[in-house]
Order: C-alpha cells, then structure tokens, then sequence
C-alpha cells in the first residue's frame, strides 16, 4: 500500500513538472532570443596564411543555418566546381573542390546568409578569407552595375577583375575564345552594388557578366555584360564616418566618429546590356487563320529581304500579299485566292539565308506543310450552322408577323429581309472626342486592301455654323494601317465621314459608311515643357524622352541648341530621360563588346515633373549632377531593394503588453 501511496505521488508531481515545463515554453511563456550568432572560431583561422586544406568550418556560438547558397555566397577566386556549403549544428562547413592556387588569397563572402536556427537572427554580411601565401591581400573594389537602357539596378550579377595584362589582346582573337576569366569575382544585391574583396595591389579592368553557363567568362552572345576600359588601381586609406546613437526611436542620445578603412574605388559603374543577336533562324510556321501564315526567324536578313517562296502543290506566282513586321523577322503572306484559303496543306519549298557553323549567312532549302488551326472541313460545317441559325430566326420572325397580322388586320405589316446580309470588312476608325492639335486619325484593317477609294473619304470642319470641307493627308504606315493629317484648327469641332463601299479588301468584302465627331482642344487645355540640358558634350543628338510612371516614354524630343521643346503636353506628373543618340538613329542602341562600342548613354533626371494647363515649364537639367546610380528616381524603379534581415525586437513589443522591463541582451 505504501507502494502504491509512493506512486501516486511520484506520478502526480511529474504531471505537475509537465504541465509548468509546457507553460513555459508557450509563446506568451518567455523571452525571446534576440543575440545573433557570434563567430567564435574557425579552421584554417581567419586570415590565416600558408593554407593548403580545402575544408574550412566556421564555428559559431549557437545552431545556425544557411539559407540561399548559391545566390548569396560567393566564393573568390571563383570556382569553376562550385563547392559544398552546410550548415552542421554550430558550425559551417566548406568544401573547395578546385585545387588550391598558389600565391592567392581566398574569399567566402557568406553577405546575410547565416542566422541562428531558432528565431532567424541574421549575423549580418560576412566575410571569411584565407591566404595560400604568406602574405593576405585586403584591398576591396566596389560600385554599381546599371542596365544601360534604362538605369535599373541589376540584382545578382557577376561582377569581376581582370588583371590589366590579362586585358591587353586584340578582340578580335576574342571572338571565338571569349573573354579571359575573372580573377576576382563578387555579386550585385537587389541595389545594384557589389563590393570585390581580397584584392591584391595592380591595376585592374572591371567587367560584368550575366554567367549562364558558369566559365567565369564572356562565351556566349545570350549573356548579358558589361565592359570597361578604365583601368582601375585600388588602395586604401584610414577614414571616418558618423554613427548615431539613438535614445530611442525619436531623439539621438550622441553621434560618434568611428574610425574605418576605406577602400578605393568605391564608385565603379558598370552599364549592362545584351547584344543584337545577328544570327538568323528559321523558328517556326504559322497558320492560325486559313487566309494567312507567318514565318518567324530569329533575325532579319541582310542578304535577302524576304524567302523566295515556292508552291510545290499550287501555284504561288502572285499568290500572296506580303507583310513584314518592324525587325523584318517576321514576314505574314496573305493568300489571295480564296481556293488557296480552302486548302487545308499548303507545301511550300523556301529558300533563304541561314547561319551556318562558322557563323556566317548562307543558302538553305526547306520543306514547309502549312496547315490551318481549323481544317476547312470544320470551318464550312460552322459556316453551314451559321446559315441554318439565321434561318431559323427568320422563319421564327415570319411566323410572328404572320400572327400579328391576323390580329391586325388594318396595320401596316414591317417588311423582314429573307436574304442573309454579306459580311462587311470590320474597319477600326480611332477617333477621339477630343483630339490634341499634334495628334492623327488612324484607320485599321483587319486584312489587306484591294483598294480604296480617296474620294469617298470626307473632313469637315465647322466655322461660323457652316460646316467646310477641310483638307487633310492620308500617309499609310503599313500593310494595313493608314494615318491621317490635318492643320487642327484649336478649338474647331470636326466631322469625318467615310461613304459606304469606301475600302474593299483583297477577298471582296466592302466597308460599311462611318461618321464620327470630335473636337480639336484648345491651348489653354495644355501645358509647355522646356528642358535645358547641359554637362554633356557630343556630335551625336540628345533625345529628350517624357517618361510616365510606368517608365514608358510618352513623348520625344531632340535639343536644339541644347533645349528639348514640348507642347501640348497633357497635365500631370512626368519623369524625364536623356539618350545620347551617337548614330542620330532616333532610338537607343545596345553595345557590341568585339566591335568595342559601348551602349549609348542613358541619364534620368531625379525629380518628376509636374506639368498643369495654361503653363509654360522650363527646367534646368545637367547631366552630370548625379552619379548614374543615383539618378533613377524610385518611383520609376521596378528593382526594389530586398528588405534587410534584421533582428525583430519581439521582446520590446512583449514588455510593453506585460507592462515590464525588458531582459538585458548578454
């Protein structure tokens, strides 16, 4: 019995130990950990010299783990093996599987890769580096990498140094050999910025490179990069910078002048960008409609315009209206004949440019079976029940009146139209009410015009309550899209009015008549914008762009003696942007690395500019104010920086609901 007594005790305080052991491991039971972990120790040390071992651990004060390896760790000089990073308990663990090299100082830049295990406090950017010498290089090499078209930051990109010896070889040995590898190498963050470490005294070229197939150099034309002649020779210097002690979060209990290195150059800018690819493709053929196919290529054609098209299974001489996109890789043949929109295959032999292995255009001879999305079998079964349906409706709508008219006997009786209509050619006129007096008409075909006629195309323009034929341009963009042009009088109200059979297309169908009204505005409902740039100097022109908030240009205007005009600008808020057109090709172009042309230059002006009606804005604009990295304004920027791991201070927010002190952080 007293066995028993002895049990039951035992039992009922261990229940009791349970229940206060799971009180206190509740949420509202206990204090956070807020202490980051601490590196206290590594193999090879930090820093250490004469290192021949290829396994570094890092130890640390408490579990931890790593997270995003390959992203956020990079390892330098860079490893063509990409090594074997864990996280074991309290320690980090690092395989190097490429062989050591001699006389060189190894960096693992772990940037906030490493946080403890339970509550994911960052240990901040760190940095862990070794020598295989007896001397430790410790120079660092820092700056931005940009897109050069439009000043983004470029997240995640490998920036490296080549040695200035390494540099020195004609580009034109490059082309089938790339560009020499990195010697050291870092990786751009969300802002664009990277920092290269570990770097010897010398003198340097810096380089970017989109690696896709991981050679640590420039091998394929698809890669995005970036190229610099400036020669760049880094040092350092004893420095200081402010830091602020805060009392709290509103007033600052001291600033401090804390000594630090500084290491130079810390401002590099690096402009990216993908080449023009010139190399030509067949991709694919299209028929998505019966009455047309396209073919695509992956680059125009300099040798020949178009494929000479021939039909092995009909007839191809003059079968086709041809329609070539901008770029000139993408042709659409409009098939005239409707027996041919009827065929279901269409064997085509092609004969065109392709490039071949050696990188250069030559003569290719394809097969091609062309066949529509819908057979034709299934496209006149639709039509048939097309017919069959409005057959219907009328016999319903005859069988209606012929009621109706027993019943009324003395009404007239609505005539109802037993032939089914003919399809009419859909014309899309973009006429707005109100039209701004450096604007167009347009007019839009949905298949390519037999003909038109001029005569039956009407402008009129109201002045003193008498309507007047106003005369106006008519300038065809493409195949199947025409503009028109007039000197808008401010204010006038207008009437375009198109006759009926006006445009016939090449399968007979005719357009409808058309009538639209629209007013022209007047000036009071526009602003000016006057842009004076300075601070650059070329031979080329500078385009001055409007951009909205999407970063999209609106409008485009060449300084004239140095100043960009714009009129009838619509109110509201603009940002601004500069090319250096070189070319004077109207347009930004990309850079070509073995020709040694960098891309042109892009600036943004940093405050947005609002424009109001009725005002005339002039706004000064060097371009050279800011660094390029600073010229972007974020409003317009679509890379935002990643938010910053930091430590949450949960056990602040814990106190202030329990109403005591916060725990002292050891």
């Amino acid at each position: 019995m007293k066995k028993l007594f002895f049990l039951i005790i035992i039992s009922t305080a261990t229940l009791l130990l349970v229940q206060s052991c799971a009180r206190m491991g509740a949420p509202d039971g206990g204090w956070y950990d807020e202490t980051p972990p601490r590196v206290i120790g590594a193999t090879p040390a930090d820093k250490a010299l004469n290192v021949d071992n290829n396994k570094i651990r890092i130890y640390f004060s408490e579990f931890v783990k790593i997270e995003n390896v390959q992203e956020k760790v990079v390892v330098s000089p860079p490893q063509i093996e990409a090594p074997d990073i864990k996280a074991h308990g309290k320690y980090v663990e690092v395989k190097l599987k490429d062989s050591l090299k001699a006389h060189m100082t190894y960096t693992i830049d772990f940037s906030d890769a490493i946080s403890d295990n339970n509550e994911g406090n960052p240990l901040g950017s760190y940095t862990y580096s070794f020598s295989t010498d007896s001397l430790i290089d410790t120079l660092e090499v820092s700056g931005y990498v940009l897109a050069a078209e439009n000043l983004e930051p470029i997240k995640g990109i490998l920036v490296g140094l080549y040695p200035i010896d390494s540099t020195e070889v004609k580009r034109d040995s490059c082309k089938n050999d790339s560009l020499p590898t990195f010697l050291r190498v870092s990786r751009s963050d969300s802002k664009g910025r990277f920092v290269i470490r570990g770097v010897a005294p010398g003198r340097y070229t810096v380089g970017a490179l989109q690696d896709v197939d991981g050679d640590y150099r420039y091998s394929n034309r698809g890669e995005m990069m970036a190229f610099s002649h400036d020669i760049i020779s880094p040092s350092a210097f004893g420095d200081f910078r402010q830091d602020t002690v805060w009392a709290d979060a509103v007033h600052v209990k001291d600033i401090l002048q804390v000594p630090y290195t500084h290491f130079l150059p810390d401002n590099v800018v690096l402009r990216s960008f993908e080449h023009i690819s010139t190399d030509r493709y067949f991709i694919k053929s299209e028929r998505k409609e019966a009455d047309n196919f396209t073919l695509f290529f992956t680059a125009p054609c300099a040798k020949e315009p178009l494929p000479q098209l021939k039909g092995l299974n009909f007839d191809s001489e003059d079968a086709f209206v041809i329609e070539s996109s901008a770029k000139a890789d993408t042709i659409t043949y409009w098939l005239k004949d409707t027996a041919l929109v009827n065929m279901d295959t269409l064997r085509i032999e092609m004969r065109t440019f392709i490039t071949d292995s050696l990188g250069m255009l030559s003569a290719s001879i394809d097969t091609l079976e062309i066949l529509p999305k819908t057979p034709y079998a299934k496209r006149l079964k639709a039509e048939l029940k097309k017919k069959e349906e409005w057959k219907e409706k009328i016999e319903k709508k005859l069988k209606k009146q012929e009621r109706w008219a027993r019943e009324h006997p003395d009404e007239p009786v609505e005539p109802i139209d037993t032939v089914m209509p003919v399809a009419k050619l859909e014309v899309k006129y973009d006429v707005p009410s109100s039209l701004a007096p450096d604007k167009y008409l347009k007019i839009t075909f949905p298949k390519p015009l037999e003909r038109f006629d001029s005569a039956a195309i009407h402008l009129y323009v109201e002045q003193d309550s008498l309507w007047y034929r106003s005369p106006f341009t008519l300038e065809r963009t493409n195949e199947r899209e025409w503009e028109m042009y007039a000197d808008w009088i401010y204010g006038a109200e207008y009437s375009f009015e198109i006759d009926s059979l006006a445009f016939i297309d090449i399968y007979g169908l005719c357009s409808d008549p058309y009538k639209a009204g629209f007013k022209v505005a007047t000036l009071e409902s526009f602003a000016s914008l006057f842009v004076n740039v300075s601070g650059v100097m070329t031979e080329g022109d500078i385009i001055v762009q409007m951009i909205d908030k999407g970063d999209k240009p609106v409008r485009s205007a060449i300084a004239q003696n140095g100043t960009a005009e714009f009129y009838y600008v619509q109110p509201g808020v603009y940002y601004l942007r500069a090319i250096i057109d070189r070319n004077k090709n109207g347009k930004w172009d990309t850079g070509e690395y073995f020709e040694d042309i960098q891309p042109e230059e892009v600036y943004y002006n940093p405050e947005p500019v609002e424009c109001k009606a009725k005002w005339d804005l002039t706004r000064e604009w060097n371009l050279m104010a800011l660094p390029l990295y600073k010229q972007k304004p974020l409003e317009i920027t679509k890379q935002r920086a990643d938010k910053e791991k930091t430590i949450q201070h949960r056990n602040a927010q814990r106190a202030a609901e329990k109403g005591i002190p916060e725990p002292v952080q050891k």
